[in-house]
């Protein structure tokens, strides 16, 4: 399940598996999915988001 957070008038989606954080909730559930079936990253998916890990 993708976590929504909500903060600073802005809303992103939050891939459980790797905390990457994404504008939209389809890119999200996409690095989910990714890291559920190969546990890595996909670079097309990783364009579109940031990590929140720090």
């Amino acid at each position: 399940m993708v976590k929504q957070v909500a903060g600073g008038g802005r809303t992103l989606y939050v891939c459980e598996a790797c905390g990457f954080a994404c504008d939209e909730r389809q890119w999200a559930e996409k690095c989910q999915a990714g890291r559920q079936a190969n546990n890595s990253c996909n670079i097309e998916i990783t364009e579109h988001g940031f990590s929140l890990e720090q």
